[in-house]
């Protein structure tokens, strides 16, 4: 059964009513809480990392939790807008949490971080790899996935390599689509190059016609997009309907499974980086695992790279609180998580210190089918 977006907010919403008394009343629970989109444009990023995220913590209290201590995610429906994520931050920071986990994009992680920091609340693997939230060093973020300036490296290192040297970029007006442009230019600059054109739209918008009339002139070879699913896939069908013939590439947090819905046989040939090993290769173990244990929860969840990062993310911080000790608090979840060290996690590596955060730079490139698939 798929989760629809009106199922999945009722649930939510239901979950929450229930919920925000239990955190104090119950003390052998462990509660994350994560302010995401679950309504809106962006949704698919939500629903997806959240159900990943849940069948790994499931199986985790399906065999006691920790320390007989159950772990449940709260959830709080932000629609990927700064405005609500600082609210619901808030609210969340006022109940008590025990740690942040799972944001959903750039402009609402920058709002909530230092509110996390000024709390001392551990804020745990963002879907995001905006630099600004890893640099300067911050003891309470933690980020599992790569950089944008990973991806767009790569991105950039694939185009150059096969001649395409004319590239522009299709970005988010806002602090998102500004890391992106950024690793775009930092990495095109290495090679004394700049982008031929730049267009932008603004967030939770399909409003592109301008992005295209402005992109489709300058005659790029290639279209570098850093935006969500939905304005991805409305640029890519107006521009080929004026005539683009080039290249589409997009960073991960696109959403792949997402923008591959949304284009249908329009989403042929167009290239995704991903910062997570495929879901649909098992010769990784992680792959394997994550595929038997969606199949085996024979819920919501679905199989793709975003639920996959939810998953991985939990079984990372399950890892952390862990290795913090029998007492486990905020700081324990620190130490814990600084103590991981460099780890192999069924083929995919992490890697935590005291000095460093970012336990990736894993990155590659997959590409877009006709019938709605993601070739790795």
């Amino acid at each position: 059964m798929n989760l629809t977006r009106r199922t999945f907010s009722t649930a939510v919403g239901a979950s929450m009513l229930g919920g925000f008394n239990i955190a104090h009343a119950q003390t052998d629970k462990i509660i994350l809480g994560q302010s995401a989109p679950f309504t809106g444009p962006a949704a698919q990023l939500g629903i997806q990392f959240y159900q990943g995220a849940k069948v790994y913590l499931d199986q985790v209290n399906a065999q006691g939790g920790i320390g007989k201590r159950l772990i449940e995610i709260r959830n709080m429906d932000d629609g990927y807008e700064p405005t609500r994520c600082g609210e619901n931050t808030r609210k969340l920071i006022d109940e008590d949490v025990f740690a942040l986990f799972g944001y959903i994009g750039t402009p609402t992680s920058i709002v909530a971080l230092p509110m996390a920091t000024k709390d001392k609340v551990p804020f745990i693997a963002p879907f995001t790899g905006a630099m600004a939230l890893r640099e300067p060093f911050n003891k309470y973020a933690f980020h599992v996935r790569a950089s944008y300036n990973d991806e767009t490296g790569l991105i950039v290192k694939q185009l150059t390599s096969l001649g395409l040297k004319k590239i522009a970029v299709f970005h988010q007006n806002d602090a998102y689509g500004k890391a992106g442009l950024d690793g775009v230019v930092l990495a095109l600059g290495a090679q004394n190059l700049k982008p031929v054109a730049t267009a932008t739209v603004e967030r939770n918008s399909v409003d592109v016609a301008k992005a295209v009339s402005t992109l489709v002139a300058a005659g790029p070879d290639a279209v570098v997009q850093i935006g969500a699913y939905k304005a991805c896939a409305a640029f890519i069908r107006e521009a080929r309907k004026a005539g683009y013939g080039g290249t589409f590439y997009n960073v991960s947090f696109v959403g792949t499974q997402a923008l591959a819905d949304e284009l249908g046989k329009d989403g042929a040939g167009v290239v995704v980086s991903q910062v997570m090993p495929s879901p649909y290769n098992t010769a990784r173990p992680i792959a394997r695992e994550f595929v038997e244990a969606v199949k085996a929860a024979g819920k919501d969840a679905q199989i793709n790279f975003s639920s996959m990062e939810g998953y991985v993310a939990a079984k990372v911080l399950v890892d952390g609180i862990r290795r913090g000790g029998a007492k486990i608090t905020r700081e324990s979840l620190i130490s814990g998580l600084e103590s991981i060290g460099t780890q192999s996690l069924g083929g995919f590596s992490v890697s935590f210190s005291p000095t460093d955060h970012v336990a990736s730079s894993f990155v590659e490139l997959s590409m877009l089918t006709g019938d709605g698939r993601v070739r790795t």
